[in-house]
């Protein structure tokens, strides 16, 4: 009876070992951030024609808000930031396949991303804003009926837009574009009517081009915006999220909008 006892106590112990080395093996399985600092880089996925959040300049450098943002926090990481250029209609299935290593281009945070990635704190509130030409007589969004419309193929004012039916239903056509500069170019030359996009997007146009666009009162909704990560990457997330709260609180983040957009916008 004695040895039976000692036999199931030895048998119940074994298991319980074994049950904590695969609970320790699960929880210290994201190595993530390991992996980034050994690479020494992550890499940056975002569409190159997104201005002021990255785009390029004369010289073919990418520049940009999120630009100078990632950079920053690369450099308080200790690590280099690689910015890879990709079709923004496939951008989730790029981090998925591990192509680049965060999303960080204007991402707006939705319930149905959140199903396919993770996102950090966010860091900035966006508008989608209706944008018209100084001299048009659209003055709101009842205005937009029987009128064409433009936006950025795939993106969150694609999404709005949609959400609101009895706008979309009101309007005589949706004009899609790979980008918004190409979007608003069509509105320079009459090619649509108004377009909507991202606040963002039209501030800096409208400190370039104050005399072509007007941005008008009523808007599709507010958003937010944050870094792209795979849901995998929990220890990378969480150090890139203490990385940009300290940017935050010590004004840096701050410095960053206002050189872009002329105001401080970021969210706290």
């Amino acid at each position: 009876m004695k040895k039976k006892f000692i036999l199931v106590t030895l048998t119940l112990f074994i298991v319980s070992i074994l049950f904590a080395g695969c609970g320790s093996n699960k929880q210290s399985s994201d190595n993530s951030w390991n992996d980034i600092k050994q690479k020494g880089q992550f890499v940056v996925g975002l569409d190159d024609s997104f201005p002021p959040m990255g785009f390029k300049d004369d010289k073919g450098q990418i520049i940009g808000f999120d630009i100078d943002l990632a950079k920053e926090a690369a450099k308080r990481m200790g690590v280099k930031v690689v910015f890879k250029p990709v079709q923004w209609d496939g951008v989730l299935l790029s981090l998925k396949n591990k192509d680049i290593d965060v999303i960080w281009n204007g991402l707006t945070i939705t319930d149905k991303r959140k199903q396919q990635i993770a996102f950090s704190k966010p860091y900035l509130e966006n508008k989608q804003i209706i944008i018209v030409k100084n001299d048009s007589t659209i003055k709101n969004k009842k205005d937009l009926a029987g009128k064409k419309v433009g936006l950025q193929l795939g993106s969150s004012s694609e999404t709005a837009l949609k959400a609101d039916s009895a706008a979309l239903k009101s309007l005589k056509e949706v004009k899609k574009y790979s980008n918004n500069t190409e979007a608003l170019m069509d509105l320079k030359e009459g090619r649509v009517d108004a377009v909507v996009a991202d606040e963002v997007v039209a501030r800096y146009y409208m400190t370039k081009s104050k005399d072509i666009y007007k941005v008008l009162d009523d808007n599709f909704g507010k958003e937010e915006y944050g870094v792209g990560i795979r849901k995998t990457d929990a220890s990378f997330k969480a150090e890139l999220d203490k990385t940009l709260d300290a940017m935050k609180a010590d004004g840096t983040a701050d410095k960053i909008a206002q050189k872009w957009f002329g105001k401080a916008i970021i969210e706290k």
